[in-house]
């Protein structure tokens, strides 16, 4: 930071607050960019800009896993996840290399009795990555729900609103992008598909820092005062190195990218004042909306509860401080506010964004293509953001790309995390495949909520409407209806999703009776921001026989020592071993809210019977255990496997004519 602006600014850090001198000098000197909407330019600073190359070469988890304790004792409590000073002496986040992790062939979907032929040649139709979950983050921003993680118990697990890993998240992302062109300069991929959240709270300068990483700009990854810039790793301004101008790349909306925490429509309810506290100079005072309301399952949540007493200041992280400690948090009876609300420097950059400008921002872009799968829209096209593209001129595959992301407009109170098709969309998604279909290419349907994997009540599974939507918002179709239309697409080989930090790989097998080309996979990619920080290859391949190979790994960025990637996975780590989440949750299909044999609720997977045995768990999410390996790897949460496919006697007569596969 600019020496003539820094100790005027130290005044933040000592009283909470900032002078109106120091928030003129600030906000005119330094933020003139930012005073007109914009994201502050590197070129703010003098002197050059930090890079951060990776360790290479890159390699995928079939070379090798991250190992470490899956849990620590002595260790911190989950309501101490913020106590980063303690994190060494208790031996936390420490992370080797262990054994790599094998590739699962998995032949659910194929007849009975099927055997791969020895030796068969294949011949490739396509490759590319995914990317979910980046959650770039302001830190800074006056409007999170950071307290509620350490003091509401319900929410101790919840790393989406406090993780020592929220400071990195710019970072993380370039080091992302590094090992992907490491990769694909050995290996080329056709594509890149980012699956959702690339922001955290649909604020600009989160979707401004994403876009630019990607294209290769330099960074200022931090906001209002742009404290600690001179000094502290997390906040330097940086020189991104964007992806290889040869992969285009293209973009799914996530519930992060267009609710409030990726939660709450913004513009709900105007009284409550949620989009005022994007720009505010004050953290805001809200209610506890994160302690579930049993009584009204499966809805459990109500954002109206933000506007409740008691009142909380959540507190933001403090970018002078070196572990982002968090400030301005606490009961707003606590007296240690008896001075008034805290106040921060604001930043218009940080104004929440609807789908509309969310969708324009990728075409201000310095890489390709233009909008990244979008069009822009005008009336009741404005925000619309499914589409499908070919990538390659000659080969028969299509992606579908589908928003299933709730309604801002829908009425619910609750958590807007479930996945959701209005009219439109579903119309539009039925179309798709039947042309796909007609045209003979092979289909993948990317979109952020997976389906048929999330238990009825975790705000992740296919929405069933509540006593608060509006009419007209009900879901279009249930999800019985949308995964027989699915099965009912023999060429459609997978639907691929982020949402839930998993890489869990589930079947659709065919309804009973029907052919086995009606069974389709799905794919999960877990979150960069958390634990295990990983993305995914997929190489698509015809087998001689002309049933379909589908090879997914799960890759971990490649960090050099002393970057903030790498402190990044260190923070990442720890977060793992003292929270314990459970990244391979395998749900019962349940017949009875919790299997307590009381309230009944829907199915949550059609493909499975209902029951309340607890064991009774999908038989094809599957992990390879490599607690025995050499070296030995106690805990992760990656699946690398080979999806084989059959396809139908007319599409393999059709690919014998357009797509021969080789001796």
């Amino acid at each position: 930071m600019p020496q003539d602006v820094s100790s005027d600014l130290s005044i933040e850090r000592r009283h909470g607050g900032l002078s109106r001198r120091a928030f003129l000098r600030s906000t005119g000197a330094v933020l003139g960019v930012a005073a007109a909407g914009g994201v502050l330019p590197a070129q703010a600073w003098a002197g050059a800009l930090a890079r951060y190359p990776i360790a290479t070469p890159a390699v995928t988890t079939r070379e090798r896993m991250l190992t470490f304790p899956a849990k620590l004792t002595p260790g911190l409590a989950k309501t101490e996840l913020n106590q980063i000073s303690r994190y060494d002496a208790l031996g936390y986040g420490e992370w080797s290399f262990g054994a790599g992790l094998p590739v699962m062939e998995r032949l659910d979907l194929m007849p009975a009795g099927y055997a791969r032929p020895a030796g068969g040649a294949k011949a490739r139709m396509g490759r590319f990555f995914t990317f979910s979950d980046v959650h770039i983050t302001d830190k800074e921003a006056p409007n999170q729900l950071i307290l509620f993680q350490q003091t509401e118990p319900t929410a101790a697990t919840n790393t989406s609103i406090y993780s020592p890993v929220m400071p990195y998240t710019t970072q993380v992302l370039d080091a992302a992008v590094q090992t992907v062109n490491d990769l694909h300069s050995r290996a080329p991929f056709d594509f890149g598909l980012m699956l959702g959240d690339a922001c955290n709270n649909t604020a600009f300068n989160e979707i401004r820092w994403y876009v630019d990483v990607l294209d290769g700009q330099r960074i200022v990854p931090s906001s209002g005062a742009h404290l600690g810039t001179d000094s502290i790793g997390f906040q330097k301004p940086f020189q991104a190195a964007g992806l290889d101008k040869s992969i285009p790349w293209y973009q799914v909306m996530g519930n992060h990218d267009h609710f409030l925490i990726g939660s709450f429509p913004f513009d709900a309810d105007p009284a409550l004042g949620f989009r005022q506290s994007y720009t505010a100079d004050r953290v805001w005072s809200v209610g506890n909306a994160l302690k579930p309301d049993f009584s009204s399952f499966p809805p459990m949540f109500d954002y109206r509860k933000l506007g409740a007493a008691p009142r909380y200041f959540p507190g933001v992280l403090d970018g002078a401080s070196a572990n982002a400690d968090i400030i301005h948090a606490g009961s707003a009876s606590d007296p240690a506010f008896a001075g008034g609300t805290p106040r921060i420097a604001p930043d218009p950059a940080r104004r929440p964004i609807l789908r509309a400008e969310w969708v324009n921002s990728f075409f201000d872009t310095q890489s390709h293509p233009a909008g990244h799968g979008f069009n822009r829209g005008a009336g009741a096209d404005a925000g619309f953001t499914c589409y499908s593209f070919v990538p390659k001129a000659g080969v028969p595959l299509k992606i579908i790309v589908l928003d299933v992301t709730q309604s801002e407009a829908d009425g619910s109170v609750d958590i807007h995390g479930h996945g959701y098709l209005d009219a439109r969309r579903w119309a539009w998604l039925q179309a798709e495949l039947a042309r796909g279909q007609a045209d003979n290419q092979l289909m993948i349907i990317a979109a952020h909520v997976p389906i048929g994997v999330s238990p009825v009540g975790s705000k992740m599974e296919w929405w069933a409407g509540d006593a608060d939507m509006k009419p007209g918002f009900e879901n279009a179709v249930d999800l019985a209806g949308l995964v027989a239309t699915l099965q009912a697409t023999p060429n459609l080989l997978m639907w691929i999703a982020g949402h839930r930090h998993f890489n869990t790989v589930k079947a659709f097998p065919a309804a009973a009776g029907k052919p086995p080309e009606q069974g389709f996979w799905q794919v999960e990619t877990s979150s960069l921001r958390d634990f295990p920080q990983q993305f995914r290859t997929f190489e698509i391949s015809l087998n001689s026989d002309y049933s379909v190979s589908v090879e997914a790994l799960n890759v971990d960025i490649a960090v050099a020592e002393g970057t903030p990637a790498a402190q990044s996975r260190k923070y990442a780590v720890a977060a793992q071993q003292i929270i314990g989440n459970d990244l391979r949750f395998n749900s019962p299909n349940f017949a009875t809210a919790g299997g307590r044999g009381t309230l009944p609720i829907a199915s949550m997977d059609p493909t499975r019977p209902q029951s309340d045995d607890p064991k009774a768990t999908d038989p094809s999410n599957r992990f390879v255990d490599l607690s025995a390996a050499t070296p030995p790897v106690p805990y992760h949460a990656s699946c690398n496997v080979e999806l084989v496919l059959p396809l139908s006697p007319a599409m393999v007569s059709h690919l014998r004519m357009v797509f021969p596969v080789g001796p």
